[in-house]
């Protein structure tokens, strides 16, 4: 395939009129649409839109590609634009773009388009070949420039300058994170830099199609340094030891003589750390908080899925076994357990969902602080997942404390027996991002430390303090405060109850399931309901009917309950079926499995998409529960057994009216996310 083959005449434009950038990349979709590439125009723009918040792709020398990966892509395609009087673009080098090509590539495991593509990016590095193609005065001309410049260019990235008689070897690594043009331009920049210089340098490019030109131990331990030009995660194990610049990919297309000379002057420090890297602090500056932030977050939550849905499946698994041997009705609080072979599943599947929290949090510090920061974001996550309570049987034990103390252990762990303190997955995110910045700060403090102690910071000094530090965090101030609003929300719910506003306790009781899913609101409504079922035993052993309305109204909050923690993770799933376009592949990929764990009353599968967004998916959950727990409250549903979802629909009253009200809440939650949440990201 060539550059040629993706063009098609309908796309392409030499006389382009924009007043500024939103209007020349609208224009430019408008191209691409009229060559039939697209099946859905407005998600490839909002793609678009998507890719240049992360960072202009107008990448200086009057050039721009804006470009998309996306399933509204029907095929890979270009468009190109020529702007004579320059439009202002963003550009790195600050000045206006004059050539425009736009890149439409498919969400598909076949990228042989890739690398047409990335020999599109080396070509627009030839300057007499961009200023050809701004001087054409028809297509067929435009057409005919780039297939002459094309011919014998094929796999000119991949390869290594070599200067006969030059003193200096370097290597490199260059990606950015859509690996489609960035990556190759910063290649051909430093190559072209370096064979001017009359250095030798081989580079190993990152791109969507995989890792190029791979560097071997034998190259990286005789090369005078290492440059990496990167957006995105790059190995760094092999570089240990060695001078090695790391930078944003934009250095290297635009200062690629600062990056070579930083590496031959001998000013290129030695790189101690491990793992995997990228710059950071840089790319979050260029991309702004708000994607760094929803990157950081992703980290944790693609980690953490696999024990979500592995785990949920397997305790779904011991609810259908003890179902089928005949505990459905019966089982009550051992509902799971009650069968040697439902209590083995059950028992794996609550480890493996009880590591949730603690891998969210640990991925999420490691994509702020690389290596050093999974040790403390996964105690932070840890703490958050198991509270104060242990602890706090530790403290009050010891009669020594006095007055101070004792105030400050009384503050920290909500009464002797740690109160309700496990701030859960919420609590979780905070523990990651603080871990995360607690680990840059103590780099940043030991920066001015003696090389000898080199060593000893990642194994020593960045795990004590930032462990000791975070759990510090986590216990006094974090855990504390989440207590002390478990303890309000239990206090509230109770004076609800009291008051025998049973309807109004329905559709809170279904809400607080959703907020966050499993974490200390929704335990603290589940703990009511699990007291309220108690309460009914109790009324039932003094001589009260089933019948009587104090007892249905307990059984009726727990139903309340139950109905509004299947809906998160079945709406949810319905999102994904209805607007596909909300949800990345993978979000898409485990609908199934939140169905499967919203029918089993394990509202955390909806977590990984809570956490993900949570400013627009949490008040859909929450919207969507709380009708159901309302509905549910309305229609007079009872519930007996504490937990199991459609497995003890055996004990609820009114059944056909209880699946309504599931239905309709989760209905809601879908319909809600679909207006709501913003398209994702390509």
């Amino acid at each position: 395939m060539k550059i040629i083959d993706l063009l098609d005449d309908r796309s392409i434009l030499l006389d382009g009129r924009v007043a500024d950038k939103k209007a020349a990349l609208d224009q430019m979709v408008e191209l691409m649409d009229a060559s039939g590439k697209l099946r859905d125009k407005e998600t490839y723009r909002q793609g678009v839109y998507a890719r240049e918040q992360e960072g202009s792709t107008g990448i200086g020398e009057g050039i721009a590609i804006p470009h998309c990966k996306s399933d509204a892509v029907i095929k890979p395609g270009l468009a190109a634009m020529v702007v004579k009087d320059g439009v202002e673009f963003e550009s790195l080098d600050g000045q206006p773009a004059h050539l425009f090509f736009l890149i439409a590539a498919p969400n598909t495991e076949d990228n042989v388009h890739l690398d047409v593509l990335s020999r599109l990016s080396v070509l627009l590095m030839d300057e007499d070949f961009t200023n050809k193609l701004r001087q054409a005065t028809s297509v067929s001309e435009f057409k005919q420039i780039i297939e002459e410049a094309e011919k014998g260019s094929e796999n000119e990235n991949d390869t290594v300058v070599e200067q006969s008689n030059s003193e200096h070897y370097i290597v490199a690594v260059t990606g950015c994170p859509t690996g489609i043009a960035h990556t190759y331009m910063a290649a051909e920049a430093l190559e072209k830099k370096a064979k001017e210089l009359g250095y030798s340098i081989k580079v190993e490019t990152r791109g969507a199609g995989g890792a190029k030109n791979v560097l071997t131990t034998d190259e990286i331990e005789r090369a005078d340094g290492i440059i990496v030009a990167a957006d995105t995660q790059v190995p760094m194990d092999r570089f240990q030891g060695k001078p090695t610049v790391v930078t944003k990919v934009a250095d290297g297309i635009n200062k690629p003589e600062e990056l070579l000379r930083e590496i031959v002057d001998g000013k290129a420090p030695l790189y101690e750390g491990g793992g995997e890297t990228a710059p950071k602090e840089e790319a979050a500056e260029k991309e702004g908080i708000g994607h760094a932030t929803y990157k950081h977050l992703m980290s944790g939550v693609s980690h953490m899925l696999p024990f979500v849905i592995g785990g949920g499946i397997m305790i779904a698994i011991a609810f259908l076994i003890d179902t089928l041997c005949g505990y459905g009705g019966t089982g009550g609080g051992n509902f799971g357990t009650c069968t040697p072979l439902s209590a083995l599943f059950k028992y794996i599947g609550d480890f493996s969902m009880g590591l949730m929290v603690p891998v969210l949090a640990g991925y999420i510090a490691y994509s702020i602080a690389d290596r050093p920061g999974l040790a403390v974001g996964f105690t932070g996550g840890l703490l958050a997942a198991n509270g104060n309570a242990v602890l706090a049987k530790y403290v009050f034990a010891n009669e020594s404390l006095g007055g101070f103390s004792k105030f400050i252990s009384n503050f920290a762990f909500v009464g002797e027996n740690g109160g309700n303190t496990v701030s859960g997955f919420l609590g979780g995110i905070a523990a990651g991002f603080v871990a995360g910045f607690i680990v840059l700060g103590l780099k940043k403090l030991c920066s001015k430390l003696p090389d000898s102690l080199e060593g000893i910071k990642p194994t020593l000094i960045y795990p004590l303090v930032g462990i000791f530090l975070i759990g510090i965090l986590m216990t006094m101030v974090f855990n504390p405060l989440i207590g002390l609003i478990n303890t309000g929300l239990s206090n509230m719910l109770t004076s609800i109850s009291d008051a025998g506003m049973i309807t109004v306790l329905g559709l809170i009781l279904g809400a607080m399931m959703a907020i966050d899913m499993g974490g200390p609101i929704n335990k603290a409504a589940y703990v009511f309901g699990s007291g309220m079922l108690a309460t009914a035993s109790q009324m039932m052993a003094q001589g009260a009917q089933a019948s009587d309305p104090a007892v249905q109204a307990c059984y009726m909050a727990m139903a309340s309950i139950m109905v509004g923690g299947m809906v998160p993770p079945v709406g949810i799933a319905a999102a994904c079926k209805l607007f596909p376009r909300k949800f990345t592949k993978a979000e898409q990929g485990s609908a199934v499995s939140n169905i499967v764990m919203g029918c089993s009353f394990i509202t955390e599968g909806a977590i990984p998409f809570a956490a993900s967004d949570p400013l627009h998916v949490i008040p859909c959950t929450m919207a969507g529960a709380g009708v159901a727990g309302l509905l549910s409250a309305l229609f007079g549903c009872t519930l007996m057994a504490p937990h199991g979802g459609v497995f003890v629909f055996a004990t609820v009253g009114q059944p056909l009216l209880y699946i309504v009200a599931w239905l309709v809440g989760s209905a809601v939650t879908a319909v809600m996310l679909g207006f709501i949440k913003k398209d994702a990201k390509a």
